[in-house]
């Protein structure tokens, strides 16, 4: 937590929660949890924010995994998932993930999924890198 706001106290997390069901409600792209494969533990989650950045509506794709589950790149295969769902399925234009400048893990699996530093802005008072992926440049990659 220490690159986010800091742990949710339950109204905010109520506030959340129904942020999510109502962009699910709405037929918007959200949030899914993460499961553990071999056991069906909750790891965290992974998937769609709707962030207004600058002036601009964008897509971000955000994640959260235990910290038991760091390191073994499975934020790294969520956000994948989630990135080609986001291209593939959705055919979103472009997505982008805002993350702190020190938060290198986070940084590492933005750019192990494509994504590369686009800008820095301010965002709820702090300054945040603006990683993003266009889906003509997925597209190229991945040949098509």
């Amino acid at each position: 937590m220490r690159f986010s706001l800091g742990v949710y106290t339950r109204e905010q997390t109520i506030g959340f929660l129904e942020k999510i069901l109502g962009w699910q409600n709405a037929d918007k792209p959200s949030l899914f949890a993460a499961l553990h494969r071999s056991n069906g533990m909750l790891l965290g989650y992974c998937g769609f924010y709707h962030q207004h950045i600058d002036d601009v509506d964008e897509i971000e794709i955000g994640y959260r995994m235990h910290p038991d589950y760091w390191n073994q790149g499975l934020a790294t295969e969520a956000a994948g998932a989630v990135r080609d769902h986001a291209f593939r399925d959705l055919k979103l234009p472009r997505v982008i993930s805002l993350i702190h400048p020190e938060n290198s893990p986070s940084q590492r699996v933005a750019e192990k999924i494509g994504m590369s530093l686009e800008k820095q802005t301010i965002y709820r008072g702090f300054l945040t890198n603006v990683f993003s992926l266009a889906r003509d440049r997925w597209l190229r990659a991945r040949g098509a």
